[in-house]
């Protein structure tokens, strides 16, 4: 099995597995749908931990507005107190006002942040440096992990406009948001190796020839953007490194210029007569006037 290592940018993902005689057609489609999956993961996450804290979403048409202008407006949280967590809610007030504030016990909130943790860890980028690889069978264990501890929660279920129940029906409206620059479509990625394209229309061992036991780092990209940059000759951790020991180094020259003191060739052990003058018994030989 080829060894694949993603990365978006410079920066890792994931790694993954494929046979060498893989249809690159079908490892770029497999690829982009674990690196949208681990997307997801990581918004549902962000989501969750807000749910956590502040309660479920308000509707779009009290959303910003201060509790005097839902009043004047004569709005009303259907949704809100139909959705309540179990165990009973405490009241936690949203300073940019997304959010009912109606959030669940401490109990109830430490089932979210546990989940929420432990499905990190199955897609953390972590991961590259355990030398385990991420499968779409792996993202699909968080995100059911994710949709369990929220029923826990909220047995009632989350109003249809949250947006953890708009991701866990794959109804989520990202346009106009920073995380949709970040989602790649699969008829539109590309991967590339060496600076070059791996064209769909051919197999994974075109290119990395047929040694199973490879390992290559595999770019994604939008199809579009252009060839990734190269991978610098050094990473950013080793020039660091390397910055800080030449720093080490400069000022150990400047300490050894500043001691430059020839006074201490004064010194009785720097003689180099005195071994000498030691075995002709004329040591310590002082004289003085009659």
């Amino acid at each position: 099995m080829v060894l694949l290592h993603v990365k978006r940018g410079d920066e890792s993902q994931f790694l993954l597995q494929a046979p060498g005689s893989t249809e690159l057609e079908e490892l770029t489609v497999q690829v982009t749908r674990v690196y949208n999956g681990r997307l997801k993961v990581q918004r549902l996450c962000s989501e969750m931990q807000e749910l956590a804290e502040l309660g479920v979403f308000l509707p779009p048409n009290m959303q910003g507005l201060t509790d005097e202008q839902i009043e004047e407006l004569k709005l009303k949280d259907e949704w809100g107190e139909k959705c309540l967590p179990s165990g009973g809610a405490e009241f936690k007030k949203d300073d940019l006002g997304r959010r009912n504030g109606q959030a669940p016990n401490e109990k109830m909130k430490q089932v979210l942040k546990k989940t929420v943790e432990e499905a990190k860890a199955i897609i953390s980028k972590t991961q590259v440096e355990a030398n385990v690889c991420v499968t779409m069978e792996m993202v699909k264990d968080a995100l059911d992990q994710l949709r369990g501890a929220v029923m826990i929660v909220y047995p009632m279920g989350l109003p249809p406009y949250d947006p953890i129940r708009m991701e866990f029906e794959d109804k989520e409206d990202l346009s106009g948001t920073q995380a949709a620059l970040s989602v790649i479509k699969e008829s539109e990625a590309q991967l590339w190796w060496a600076a070059k394209e791996l064209r769909r229309t051919k197999k994974l061992s075109d290119y990395v020839g047929k040694n199973e036991k490879t390992k290559i780092i595999v770019k994604i990209q939008q199809r579009g953007q252009g060839a990734p940059a190269r991978e610098p000759l050094i990473s950013s951790e080793e020039q660091k490194q390397l910055m800080l020991y030449y720093h080490r180094r400069q000022e150990e020259l400047k300490k050894l210029e500043e001691n430059d003191d020839d006074s201490c060739l004064n010194s009785p052990w720097a003689d180099n007569t005195a071994l000498k003058r030691q075995f002709h018994g004329v040591k310590d030989i002082k004289w003085r006037p009659r």
